[in-house]
């Protein structure tokens, strides 16, 4: 069964060893797999935005544990969603929400389940990696907590065309700077084709050309492209975007044809 990671928590320290030693001493055979543990730290909404992407590529009955935490030690729930391909384990601080609602919840689970001993400050080790780890040793989720109601939910933010422009957000940006928005494939072609150049006015006011690809931009140059996710994307060619102009997830942004 595989058990796959996803944590603000750096790898200089000793977090995610820890988990994964929990997850090993429970259940030998598991595997584990890093998605990344680079969240930035306590930025929930980037930690569910990457698990909601990467999740579907995985085998179904996997294991997620989601642990950007900002809540730990308080009357906020250890959450176990099970969807139907997949379990995700983690904060109900709405982490993984954006995954388990796209492929649609089962059940809901408040997580019981824990070490003999739980400090206030670790639940990644002490609550959530033995819930995986019995998870994965086919124990069933209604073993390890009560059901539950209602749990936090985030709301993906949505492009909206109106007066001939797009009102969007940005929502994600990766190592190279690049710059996802909320905008999609569908959104932009109410707008603009490849070759148009896009006005974007929200921090800063960006001149970026709509290309196909990032091959087709010169260097230096600011393009506009759908990426691998089908998001409108800010790229600078062989730079970064986000620094460059001062981008953040959450900004409001105004896309329009210059």
């Amino acid at each position: 069964m595989v058990i796959a990671l996803l944590t603000d928590f750096g790898t200089k320290d000793y977090f995610v060893a820890a988990m994964k030693g929990v997850i090993l001493s429970i259940n030998p055979n598991a595997v584990v797999v890093d998605i990344t543990h680079e969240v930035p730290p306590q930025d929930v909404w980037t930690g569910a935005f990457v698990l909601k992407s990467v999740y579907k590529w995985f085998p179904r009955g996997t294991i997620f544990v989601a642990v950007v935490d900002p809540g730990v030690g308080t009357e906020r729930a250890p959450l176990l969603l099970q969807t139907r391909n997949y379990f995700f384990v983690g904060p109900d601080n709405g982490v993984l929400s954006l995954a388990a609602q796209e492929d649609g919840v089962v059940a809901a689970y408040r997580i019981e389940a824990r070490l003999p001993r739980v400090s206030r400050t670790f639940h990644g080790r002490d609550v959530f990696a033995p819930a995986a780890a019995y998870l994965s040793l086919g124990i069933s989720p209604s073993m390890l907590g009560a059901p539950m109601g209602q749990w936090k939910r985030l709301e993906a933010p949505r492009a909206e065309y109106r007066e001939g422009a797009l009102y969007a957000h940005t929502i994600y940006v990766d190592r190279f700077g690049n710059v996802y928005t909320s905008a999609t494939e569908e959104d932009v072609r109410q707008l603009a084709s490849p070759g148009d150049v896009l006005c974007v006015e929200g921090p800063a006011t960006i001149r970026a050309r709509y290309v196909e690809a990032y091959g087709y931009a010169s260097p230096g140059e600011t393009v506009a492209l759908i990426n691998s996710e089908g998001y409108l994307e800010l790229a600078i060619s062989m730079g970064n975007a986000a620094a460059t102009y001062g981008l953040k997830p959450g900004q409001a942004i105004k896309i329009r044809r210059c």
